[in-house]
């Protein structure tokens, strides 16, 4: 089977395309480095020319609020069109859990449209709707420090190892498209500051991680369920302590 991942040399990206060429795909990973280009539409329509499948993972390179709504918006209608034109038969689109529940957060406002955008295409799709990842739990707690304190809602949290999203996003792709939504979330779910707290007493970070109902997530509220499925998820097998057991050996 012929598959493209638009951002395919990214995080997750590069986890999904070496799963596919192991399970003897012809995987093309396009990124602007090698010609494919979701802002200009350089090179969609020739290298989908014979795809089953297309999956979006492009990320905006820029998080302010109109740039990063503009990105998505201009690059998942020229990845559509180019898919119209080309036949494909999946689209595949990485979005995330709760972004229809903190409209006040502008990455979130992006990936709504996207969403939007992606059901009204008329072409068969799945969008899956992650958790955050575990990778960024140290920047999570940078971006949220005064100090030595940092400060965090209580509200739940579920973050997901990147093997886990990659092996998910794989998996899906090889399916039959959903033509909707599914969830997928890490295997434990506990407050968003013990969480953190965890990672940092992990790591030897000496930070205090303060509870505080009011703290932003990158500018949006956090009620207590915002960033956790509400209903059922696909749930990753890599829990934090064994995530940072790979990290470590890895680093």
């Amino acid at each position: 089977m012929k598959i493209v991942v638009i951002g395919g040399t990214g995080l997750i990206g590069s986890k999904t395309v070496a799963i596919l060429q192991q399970g003897g795909h012809e995987v093309i990973a396009g990124s602007p480095k090698n010609g494919i280009n979701s802002i200009t539409g350089e090179g969609l329509k020739e290298t989908m020319a014979g795809a089953h499948v297309v999956i979006d993972l492009a990320n905006a390179p820029s998080w302010e609020d109109q740039a990063v709504l503009e990105f998505f918006q201009t690059s998942s209608h020229n990845i559509l069109a180019a898919e119209a034109a080309t036949g494909v038969r999946h689209h595949v689109a990485l979005s995330i859990v709760g972004t229809d529940r903190m409209p006040d957060n502008g990455y979130f406002r992006a990936k709504v449209a996207q969403e939007k955008l992606i059901e009204a295409a008329g072409s068969p799709y799945t969008i899956i709707r992650s958790t955050q990842f575990m990778e960024f739990l140290g920047g999570i707690a940078t971006s949220s420090t005064d100090g030595n304190i940092v400060r965090l809602s209580p509200g739940l949290f579920q973050p997901i190892a990147s093997d886990d999203v990659a092996a998910i996003v794989a998996d899906v792709a090889l399916a039959a498209p959903r033509n909707g939504i599914v969830d997928i979330a890490g295997p434990e779910r506990a407050p968003f500051n013990a969480f953190v707290a965890r990672y940092l007493k992990a790591t030897g970070d000496p930070r205090e991680v303060v509870s505080d109902p009011d703290a932003r997530y990158f500018g949006g509220r956090v009620d207590e369920h915002s960033l956790v499925p509400l209903g059922e998820a696909r749930l990753g097998r890599i829990g934090l302590d064994e995530w940072l057991r790979r990290s470590q050996a890895a680093a």
